[in-house]
């Protein structure tokens, strides 16, 4: 987790900005009720939820209480307790969050982020509501260590989000098509097995589903077709072994493609440069950073 902390807002108020690079972000709503804006749909939250986004690179929550133009704000205020305040400051608190903000460093987090959903919100989970109310609790003790407890407890809650179907409200992606056995059981072989020359029809049947039904529930759920995925997921385990210095042919191997031409052709169609240069790039750039 890059950061956390707890965040209040009083009376009416509104936030909006834009992250350089979008972080992966979440939110437990520990008391009150406010809105958030995502992709155009706002989204009404209540204590006990709980709000995954993958990837927020602009942002918009406001009270529950929609504001006039002047009540909205770029960031909240920093209160001498190390809570931060939205709205105002004289006021007691009628909303209170906990947010976390964490940037992924897999080499297959791009690829993981744009297959997840846009938007996770989940309420009346049992597993979550108890990890909720640890962090009210938490939030409200003056114990030592709270802010380092907070932060893991604000990790724990993304892992059982992202393992969780019960109760969750999604869009199309990844995580969709995990809750779904018959096709967790096609994305998993081709995540262990990525050198494999994997078609539909062999993935329909590892699904036990027929070659349509399969290819149309993979497509409603992911929101790409599975040869996309297959080929997303290739050039992601790629790029990662170029940063490792692997030769062109063994990477070729490693990810399913029967010689280095055709799979230059490939990766350069994908990413805009050949394999050669692509790993060129990325050792210069790791020797400017360690300079």
């Amino acid at each position: 987790m890059a950061y956390s902390k707890i965040v209040t807002g009083a009376g009416r108020w509104g936030l909006r900005g834009k992250f350089d690079e979008a972080p992966l972000f979440c939110c437990v709503i520990m008391e009150g009720r406010m809105r958030y804006t995502v992709d155009g749909t706002q989204l009404v939250v209540e204590a006990g939820d709980f709000v995954l986004i993958p990837s927020m690179s602009e942002f918009s929550v406001t009270s529950y209480e929609i504001p006039s133009d002047h009540e909205w704000q770029s960031e909240p205020t920093l209160l001498e307790n190390g809570e931060h305040r939205s709205g105002l400051l004289s006021a007691d608190a009628d909303v209170r969050t906990l947010v976390g903000v964490c940037r992924l460093t897999s080499p297959d987090s791009a690829l993981l982020l744009t297959l997840l959903p846009k938007l996770v919100h989940i309420r009346g989970d049992f597993r979550l509501s108890a990890l909720v109310q640890l962090v009210i609790d938490e939030s409200r003790s003056q114990r030592p260590a709270k802010d380092v407890v907070l932060e893991r407890l604000l990790e724990v809650l993304l892992i059982e989000a992202l393992r969780s179907s019960n109760n969750a409200v999604t869009s199309q992606g990844l995580l969709r098509a995990l809750t779904d056995t018959r096709l967790a059981s096609a994305i998993r072989l081709i995540h262990e097995s990525p050198e494999e020359p994997w078609t539909v029809e062999r993935l329909a049947k590892a699904s036990a589903l027929s070659r349509s039904t399969f290819f149309e529930r993979f497509n409603l759920a992911v929101g790409v077709t599975p040869m996309e995925y297959l080929l997303s997921w290739r050039m992601a385990l790629a790029r990662d072994y170029l940063q490792r210095e692997k030769t062109i042919s063994e990477v070729a191997a490693l990810v399913g493609y029967s010689s280095s031409s055709t799979f230059t052709v490939a990766f350069t169609r994908n990413t805009g440069m050949p394999p050669g240069q692509y790993a060129k790039t990325r050792h210069n750039a790791r020797a400017r950073n360690a300079a």
